[in-house]
């Protein structure tokens, strides 16, 4: 299971190189054990070299008359025209970080246990959001399997995982990372991730991977020591691929290639694509529409369903919209299966919060959140103060209501504030029960951000440890010039690097069995079970929502199973309704209503478990009331 894929008969030889315009190129060997100089300022010690020869399309391959350590055994890597040596850009395993060796793997020696499993589609879905370092005190992907019996009782469908690709230093997000190919070997290796996505079919779990196929990281990144993979575009983040430019095929390839390895070698039953909007291509078929079409030709060969969910600050619903070919002509989508939507993040948290600074300013009032849950998107060729422009475009019927993924809180927006506090910190118990109900019985795809479900006190900080000091100090001093803009003084911006911000990261499980901790998980319980026996909550018709807020008061009024018309009016209330007060006034539940039951409740005082005898909803919580006769 090394890097033996790409176009052409030479890709698929052991040790394979892409360096199109290289004059020579030497695979060399080193004999120490994996691991034994992860933090050497040289980890090569050069045990003995190969010489390769060029083969068609820009490929290298082993001389075959070389003799050579041909085996699992050895490290190895590539000098180029002399430079290096450098890492396999394709390898699998980086022991001693993106900047040592690289080790092949067999990918045949993992017995898989979960030949019966078919997947799991998105419609229905509960998605987990998770880092592996700080989702435990282990951090690592056995301790997370370990977890799994949690995530199944919150009703969570499927786990998706922060990317997981090799990174220099010790703890790093994962959106800075190189090794694409390479499960990093802090968090177990790739036969611990073979190990995980084993675990979770076995629990009923889905597994989706996050990846970044943008840009690439300033630490380890020596693509462009091989070949044209980079161009001069930045995405603010770091360089981005060259999509469309001279020899794009291959590096096209090199990203294709990536994502069949997740689902053939890997098991894994999605990828989110991380800011699709920073790439740039301007070939007939886009890349996520290429991406897409082979997604769902492998889908079809595996005999289960693929998912692709793109985060996009587009609001631009051809990402999901069905490709051009037999019966679909004319749609010119991409085809991709879902996609975030920000809007409704930005929806919920200010009205949860009052938040109104930077983007969250279009969304100040509370009729905001009302069009979110009706159209999908807010920003649908809308004004947008903080672009200073139009944004968007309306979603058409045919999109179904679980191809938005959203939250009320993710790694992003609790990350990316300076502090990293989650909602918990300023929240009161009713509010977050507000959130938490928005978020499961909307009717988009929810997805949780790993503690959120028992309010945890931890924030989520920026962390890095970059092993360059320049590096360091610039990511230090970038992150607090940054907020400084902002008001944020100095000394309140977590340092990145300074291994307490990632400490201080790390969740504390014990806290989930106490106090108000303790009240939400049961909250997130119920609203879980809730959602997979109430098919009203999964309905991939949109019009079958409708969503009411009173701006004065702070009430808001979501019905679900709404039934229609033939002009398209709604008859009469929904089989489930959703009663929330997020002002300071009680909200009187609707004569209307007086037959339904209390399917959930929850206030600032802890959980409802009847409807009041005046019948109102108290401020800062709600009621999920249901028909009788329903399911």
């Amino acid at each position: 299971m090394n890097g033996e894929l790409g176009t052409g008969p030479a890709a698929h030889r052991r040790y394979a190189v892409w360096a199109p315009h290289a004059q020579a190129v030497e695979l060399v060997f080193t004999d120490h054990e994996p691991g034994a100089v992860h933090d050497a300022e040289d980890p090569w010690s050069i045990a003995g070299s190969v010489g390769m020869e060029s083969a068609e399309g820009g490929w290298w391959v082993p001389d075959g008359s070389a003799e050579g350590p041909f085996g699992t055994d050895h490290g190895y890597g590539y000098r180029v025209d002399g430079e290096g040596p450098f890492p396999d850009p394709r390898s699998r395993c980086q022991p001693d970080t993106v900047h040592g060796p690289s080790r092949l793997v067999d990918g045949a020696a993992h017995p898989w246990q979960d030949g019966g499993w078919a997947g799991r589609p998105l419609r229905g879905a509960v998605i987990y959001e998770l880092h592996l370092g700080t989702f435990t005190d282990e951090g690592t992907l056995d301790a997370a399997a370990r977890k799994l019996d949690h995530l199944v009782s919150c009703g969570v469908t499927h786990v998706e995982l922060l990317p997981v690709n090799s990174f220099g230093g010790a703890r790093n997000w994962g959106y800075d990372g190189v090794g694409w190919y390479a499960v990093d070997a802090s968090y177990g290796g790739p036969a611990a991730y073979q190990r995980f996505v084993d675990a979770c079919h076995g629990a009923g779990l889905a597994v989706i991977q996050d990846v970044v196929y943008n840009h690439l990281g300033p630490s380890g990144n020596y693509l462009p020591q091989f070949g044209p993979y980079l161009t001069e575009h930045s995405t603010g983040w770091g360089s981005g691929l060259n999509l469309d430019g001279p020899d794009s095929d291959e590096v096209r390839r090199y990203i294709l290639d990536n994502a069949r390895m997740w689902f053939e070698d890997y098991h894994v039953d999605g990828l989110r694509l991380d800011a699709v909007h920073a790439l740039r291509d301007t070939r007939a078929v886009h890349l996520l529409e290429e991406l897409a079409a082979e997604t769902d030709t492998l889908s079809e060969r595996l005999g289960r369903p693929l998912l692709l969910v793109a985060e996009s600050d587009l609001n631009d619903p051809r990402l999901i919209t069905a490709r051009p070919g037999p019966g679909a002509e004319g749609t010119g989508g991409y085809g991709l299966t879902g996609q975030w939507s920000d809007d409704f993040h930005h929806a919920v948290h200010v009205a949860l919060t009052g938040e109104t600074d930077g983007y969250y300013a279009d969304f100040a009032p509370l009729s905001a959140l009302a069009k979110v849950l009706n159209h999908g998107f807010f920003h649908d060729g809308s004004w947008s103060s903080f672009r200073h422009r139009r944004h968007g475009r309306p979603l058409g019927e045919q999109i179904p209501a679980e191809a938005l993924v959203v939250c009320a809180q993710n790694h992003d927006q609790v990350g990316n504030r300076a502090a990293g506090d989650r909602l918990t910190a300023s929240l009161d118990e009713g509010q977050l029960a507000i959130g938490a109900a928005l978020l499961l019985t909307g009717p988009f795809t929810p997805m949780l951000f790993m503690g959120e479900e028992w309010a945890a006190s931890t924030p989520w900080q920026f962390f890095t440890a970059h092993r360059e000091p320049e590096l360091a100090q610039a990511v230090t001093e970038g992150r607090r010039r940054e907020f400084a803009r902002m008001a944020w003084s100095h000394d309140a911006v977590p340092d990145p690097q300074a291994p307490e911000t990632f400490a201080a990261s790390t969740l504390r499980w014990d806290e989930a069995q106490t106090g108000r901790h303790a009240r939400l998980l049961e909250l997130y319980r119920t609203l879980g079970r809730l959602r997979a026996e109430r098919r009203e909550l999964t309905d991939p018709d949109r019009s079958t929502t409708r969503a009411v807020v009173d701006e004065e008061r702070g009430w808001v009024r979501m019905d679900r199973g709404v039934e229609r018309g033939d002009a398209g009016a709604a008859v009469g209330p929904g089989a489930v309704v959703l009663l929330a007060a997020l002002g300071e006034k009680p909200m009187p539940v609707p004569d209307e209503l007086g037959g339904y039951r209390l399917l959930a409740g929850h206030s600032a005082e802890g959980p409802r478990t009847a409807v009041a005898d005046d019948a109102r909803v108290p401020p800062h919580g709600f009621l999920l009331l249901g028909r009788e006769g329903q399911s």
